[in-house]
């Protein structure tokens, strides 16, 4: 190897361990540019002299330093103030403000807490500082003038957070009467602190922004935006409140009314009464009528809406007309639907049912008697026996099977109703009572007597499932009543169900001729093993409660003389 060719390789060795085994920085290199760390550079901190209301009066109403460096750098614009605002303005950039715009020491006013409690949770979760805007309503001028933003008002929510707002005392003294009255107790205490400061001597007067302070505010955003509304002439306020929209329209009425901001309340209420509202919206503004008290005649539209006024009487005469228009109804499918409304409503389960009175009892059974004479009309009219005159009056050409089957249908719907308001216990010896209908039925067709066991059917499907409770004589009167015509009507009712449930049917009954005496039972049952025997499934299946009836008859029977014999 030559001489240059050993010395080449002694410096590429050299370099490579002077690279790998020193901790030096490595030399300066385009690819190396990036690793280099900038020195860190010093922020000077702020002299606390130069700090707005660094004094010990604002120290005092809590816009000291601490509250300056939690303000959000970028300040909210307000109704106040429309001017171009730097929205990434820092704090240090707020202390370069000019002399005209540093406010001198001022006395602290807070608002009481709100008397009410229902607003909903606040959307401001911290402390922001919200420049106010130009006057849009033209109570100002039209140029950005420090001297106008001469009132800060903070609100402080209940569940943390708080909204400071900057903004021209004037308008707010125009529009709300409380903070009129605050903001005039400022004043008076300002104007003596001047006369003291001053031994005759002539000094500069500069700006005093009065302060005032509402804590435990609900919702922050509605409170806001109340105040955002005494900026508003009345055609835009209108407007306002159309894109708010109701529900939110109700929380700016009860801020309204707790700040008494007139002109808010009485936009609200202008709006409210000309827009329908939904079940939420129109118990939460009754739930406000009930604590705050407005005017009478800006709010009698709205109350003739939420009350009626005599309701209890008005309630059971409507009750008693919409009954007597359903059973005379000539439609079936309206007849069908109205049923069904007015069974809701007036059901005690239901929703509207509240603190309503009860439905007078005489009323709705004055109804049944009337049903029941129409349907021993419709079977004398089966059986010849009905004048022929006013079968041409109120046959109206209506086949006389669609007639009973209505009035059936009436009875039955009206028996619901009893029992939902367990007043269904005289139906059951009116029904037993019904001797001529009885006699009707022997005589009848099977085509429309079996109706007639419709009617009893549901009864001992509401004794035997306990929503019915009667006395022992009016269950056996029924029984004694009704027990025969609807054996002999089973085959029918199986074969026209209308909404039965025939394996229901069969439970029923055999539960309720349990509960007679045992005489009685061994008269009814024997009288259904004969008829059972002869027609089969024509019958009832009563086998289940007829096993209990023999064991308690004489099983017991026995085992008891077997007993007393020992």
């Amino acid at each position: 190897m030559g001489d240059s060719a050993r010395r080449r390789s002694i410096t590429v060795k050299s370099r490579q361990r002077s690279w790998c085994c020193s901790f030096a920085v490595p030399p300066a290199s385009p690819e190396n540019l990036k690793t280099r760390c900038p020195k860190p550079v010093s922020v000077p901190k702020p002299c606390p002299d130069s700090l707005p209301h660094a004094s010990p009066q604002s120290s005092k109403s809590g816009l000291n330093m601490n509250l300056v460096n939690r303000i959000d750098p970028r300040r909210i614009l307000s109704p106040g103030r429309v001017s171009p605002i730097d929205s990434d303005l820092t704090v240090g950039s707020m202390l370069e403000l000019g002399p005209s715009q540093t406010q001198s020491p001022a006395a602290d006013i807070t608002v009481p807490r709100s008397r009410s409690g229902s607003f909903r949770a606040p959307n401001e979760g911290a402390c922001s500082n919200s420049s106010s805007s130009e006057n849009r309503s033209g109570s100002g001028s039209g140029s950005v003038d420090g001297d106008l933003y001469d009132l800060r008002l903070k609100l402080k929510g209940r569940h943390g957070g708080c909204l400071v707002l900057e903004m021209n005392s004037g308008v707010l003294c125009s529009n709300s009467v409380v903070f009129a009255d605050l903001i005039q107790e400022f004043n008076k205490k300002n104007n003596k602190n001047d006369k003291n400061k001053d031994n005759g001597r002539l000094f500069e007067k500069t700006r005093t922004v009065c302060r005032i302070e509402v804590p435990d505010v609900e919702n922050l955003g509605v409170f806001r935006q109340t105040i955002e509304l005494m900026f508003e002439d009345n055609e835009n306020l209108i407007k306002r409140l159309l894109k708010i929209g109701v529900y939110r329209c109700i929380d700016i009425l009860e801020v309204s009314a707790g700040i008494m901001f007139t002109k808010g309340v009485s936009a609200c209420l202008n709006y409210l009464e000309a827009v329908p509202w939904n079940e939420e919206e129109e118990e939460k503004l009754r739930s406000l009528f009930t604590r705050f008290k407005f005017d009478e005649v800006t709010t009698r539209d709205i109350l003739a809406r939420l009350y009626l006024h005599d309701a209890g009487d008005s309630q059971r005469n409507l009750a008693q007309q919409l009954v007597w228009s359903i059973t005379t109804c000539s439609d079936a499918n309206a007849r069908n639907e109205l049923k069904s409304l007015v069974k809701g409503i007036l059901c005690r389960s239901s929703v509207y049912e509240k603190d309503q009175p009860d439905l007078n009892r005489e009323d709705f059974y004055a109804i049944c008697q009337s049903c029941l004479g129409s349907l021993v009309n419709l079977f004398d009219e089966a059986a010849g026996t009905y004048p022929q005159e006013k079968v041409a009056k109120e046959g109206k050409n209506k086949p006389l099977i669609e007639r009973i089957s209505r009035q059936v249908d009436n009875i039955n719907w009206l028996l619901e109703i009893l029992l939902e308001r367990q007043m269904g216990e005289e139906f059951v010896d009116l029904w037993a009572d019904q001797g001529k209908l009885l006699k009707l039925h022997e005589n009848a067709s099977p085509m429309i007597r079996y109706e007639l066991s419709r009617v009893s059917a549901n009864l001992f499907i509401a004794m035997g499932t306990r929503k019915l409770h009667c006395p022992a004589e009016a269950r056996s009167a029924l029984f004694q009543a009704w027990f025969g015509p609807m054996l002999s009507d089973f085959g029918w009712l199986q074969r026209r169900k209308k909404g039965l449930e025939m394996k229901t049917l069969e439970e029923a009954m055999g539960q309720t001729l349990l509960t007679l005496p045992l005489k009685q039972q061994y008269v009814l049952f024997m009288e259904w093993f004969r008829c059972f025997s002869k027609h089969g499934t024509e019958c009832p299946n009563l086998s289940k409660s007829f096993q209990i009836w023999w064991r308690r008859s004489f099983l017991r029977v026995s085992e008891t003389n077997s007993f007393e014999s020992r």
